[in-house]
């Protein structure tokens, strides 16, 4: 295993970068998109409703290794044959398409809840001061809620950090990816994937204690 680390741990290491990368772009774009379908989901507008519940329901449903294939696969033949359009995705580009497809859909169920988390007089006493339905929203209700939002947000990319191990299917080069690559090489399945396994743990341990921690502060900040 020494042996394994002092020959690929830049190696594994630049990987980790690459798979922190991607998770963070699925994230941030999956924030996007969770803010949309979560305010769709509760505004009272049934088409509104309705969208954001196919949308939630579509893709939590579809798993995320057929969701990778369909992104960076599928997508650009049916462009080619509908439209003539020549795209390729990168798999950069898919991956992050598809982990920010795939993120949305649970970012919009813990804003929604975290919205309907603060009581509804919070939207009248903002909207009798005379303020805009979508400004007491963004204004008044979406901050207080974005605070009991925060631990799940950390748990929502401690889990989109896991899905990247799924994109090594379209080539993407993070950790599982390069982790076969070096098994290829050395064909010592065992300890590199015992080396991936640590590296992965640590780095989702040390996410999770700044879930707890940021948990713990709005507690205090509640009492």
């Amino acid at each position: 295993m020494s042996q394994i680390l002092n020959t690929y741990s830049p190696l594994l290491l630049s990987a980790m970068g690459q798979t922190l990368l991607l998770a963070l772009w699925g994230l941030l774009f999956g924030c996007v998109l969770g803010i949309f379908f979560g305010l769709a989901s509760v505004v009272n507008n049934k088409v509104a409703n309705a969208i954001s519940k196919i949308y939630v329901n579509l893709i939590r449903g579809v798993p995320m290794i057929v969701l990778a294939f369909f992104v960076f696969y599928g997508v650009p033949y049916g462009l080619k044959t509908i439209f003539g359009t020549s795209v390729v995705f990168s798999p950069l580009e898919a991956g992050t398409i598809c982990l920010a497809l795939n993120c949305g859909a649970y970012m919009s169920e813990i804003i929604r809840a975290g919205i309907q988390s603060i009581h509804k007089g919070q939207m009248e006493a903002a909207r009798s001061l005379g303020l805009t339905y979508w400004r007491s929203m963004f204004r008044v209700v979406l901050p207080q809620a974005i605070k009991n939002m925060i631990p799940s947000i950390v748990n929502q990319f401690i889990i989109t950090l896991k899905d990247t191990s799924i994109l090594s299917v379209i080539g993407f080069p993070e950790l599982v990816n390069k982790a076969q690559n070096v098994i290829a090489i050395t064909f010592k399945s065992f300890q590199v994937w015992t080396i991936v396994g640590i590296m992965y743990l640590i780095v989702i341990l040390a996410l999770q204690q700044v879930a707890n921690a940021l948990e713990r502060s709005l507690n205090r900040g509640r009492n």
